[in-house]
Formats: structure tokens, sequence, C-alpha cells
């Protein structure tokens, strides 16, 4: 996994896809990904196949971790 993403790389994700990796990082489930942005659990699942072939992530952990060290997530975004 890259340290640091380049802004071509960032730039390889959509606006929805950013919506979820961000979601994810809360810690929400694809069922309550897909509730929040009126899609259903199969196309969070899509998106999520795309951004793990996007970034090189194998799975939730590793873009949950990616996500925090290129800061396209935050502490301040967790569920409380």
């Amino acid at each position: 996994m890259p340290t640091v993403m380049t802004t071509s790389e960032l730039a390889k994700l959509t606006k929805r896809e950013r919506e979820i990796v961000t979601l994810v990082a809360e810690g929400l489930k694809n069922k309550e990904i897909a509730e929040r942005l009126f899609i259903s659990s199969t196309t969070v699942r899509h998106h999520l196949s795309s951004i793990f072939s996007k970034l090189q992530v194998a799975d939730r952990l590793k873009l949950i971790v990616f996500a925090f060290k290129q800061g396209l997530a935050t502490s301040d975004n967790r569920q409380k």
C-alpha cells in the first residue's frame, strides 16, 4: 500500500466512492451505507469492489487504515 497518494490517484475515486469510503471509516455496514445513500446493498458492494481495486487495498480494514492515512476520514467522522 502506498504511503502517500498523488492527486491523480485520488482522482480515480468518484464522488460516490469517496462518500462510501467515509461511511466505511465511520464504521457503517453495507446495509447502513445503502440506507444512508438511498442505494441498494448490491450497489454498495460494487462500489467497494471498485474502490478496493482503484486503491489497491484488500479489505475493509485496510481501506479504513488507508482512508485515515490519506485524510479521507478523521476521528471526528466516526459514529458515536
